[in-house]
């Protein structure tokens, strides 16, 4: 059981990871006030849309926890017939 745990929670924080990363794209960081000779400002990347980055993270977020169910409600006792 607890190797079960042990990968729901590694699990958990590799769709976190990829999550982070996939809202993250497009974001430009950095110096981005302006341009010195230009006068012009320039305002810093967003990224993606919010209800896309509210998408992404439901998706993640319920299949951790599909995949969470399916593993710690499988029965112990197959492994312990066998």
């Amino acid at each position: 059981m607890a190797q079960r745990v042990v990968l729901v929670i590694t699990l958990g924080l590799a769709l976190g990871i990829v999550a982070s990363y996939l809202t993250g794209l497009g974001v430009r960081t950095g110096w981005y006030a302006y341009a010195p000779v230009s006068g012009q400002l320039q305002p810093p990347g967003i990224g993606e849309p919010g209800w896309l980055r509210l998408v992404i993270w439901l998706a993640a977020v319920s299949l951790w926890a599909l995949t969470s169910l399916r593993v710690l409600s499988q029965s112990s006792g197959t492994a312990a017939r066998g």
